[in-house]
């Protein structure tokens, strides 16, 4: 359905995993990506895995292999004091969609960012309030950066980032308030994944669960969710 990417970057032994079922997979690793001690991922119609370093593991009592609830690991990550960081849904283009979007013709008005449309990034990013932009993540020196017009105005801004030295590329989103529920952000979005499927990347569309216009967003541009993850800081 997704990209070997995908499998390959969160589920490296996908083949070997024990059946399905509602209990959660320990694995101990030496080290686990930035700087986190545990990580929990659950895979949409898959595995669900708890990844620890050693000294969680022990921590926890925990073992490689064994099976776990999710109740009994949120109880013991509880009575040990440790916190998760908050769950993000991760979205991906199936193979079908990527088809479609490749052959998809991108409107003149949505195109790519550079140094030169700083002027209106700038003007573009002090209409949208703070915290918004700081859950959207979108900046002008990202590796890739799209933008969408409306009368020479830029309403619409994507950004991406090659995610952990992988060829996932994570992308964020935002409009201007007053130009929302126009399809802007689905296009924007559309443009800058076509653009990173050609450079050989994997677009990759992250949201927190409760946030019900981005989760719109990543489905009308033609994303499926492919798991939720949340991860526990190696200094908790």
């Amino acid at each position: 359905m997704y990209s070997p990417i995908v499998f390959d970057y969160w589920l490296p032994t996908y083949e070997r995993e024990p059946a399905f079922d509602a209990l959660y997979v320990v694995r101990v690793a030496e080290t686990l990506p930035t700087n986190t001690a545990v990580t929990l991922l659950d895979v949409a119609a898959g595995p669900s895995i708890v990844s620890l370093v050693p000294s969680f593991a022990e921590r926890l009592d925990f073992t490689k292999g064994q099976r776990i609830s999710a109740e009994q690991l949120r109880s013991e990550l509880d009575a040990a004091g440790v916190a998760l960081n908050g769950a993000d849904q991760l979205f991906y283009l199936p193979r079908h969609a990527q088809d479609t979007l490749r052959a998809e013709v991108i409107p003149e008005t949505t195109r790519q960012l550079t140094e030169a449309d700083a002027a209106a990034f700038e003007k573009f990013t002090a209409a949208i309030p703070e915290r918004e932009l700081d859950e959207a993540f979108v900046e002008l020196d990202h590796w890739l950066v799209y933008g969408t017009f409306t009368d020479d105005q830029l309403v619409a801004a994507s950004s991406m980032y090659p995610w952990r030295g992988s060829q996932l590329a994570d992308l964020g989103i935002i409009t201007l308030p007053e130009h929302r529920g126009r399809g802007l952000a689905t296009r924007t979005v559309r443009a800058i994944s076509a653009r990173a499927l050609a450079d050989g990347y994997e677009p990759q569309y992250r949201c927190q669960p409760d946030n019900a216009g981005s989760v719109a967003v990543a489905l009308a541009a033609g994303f499926t969710l492919f798991g939720q993850w949340d991860v526990v800081p190696l200094n908790d």
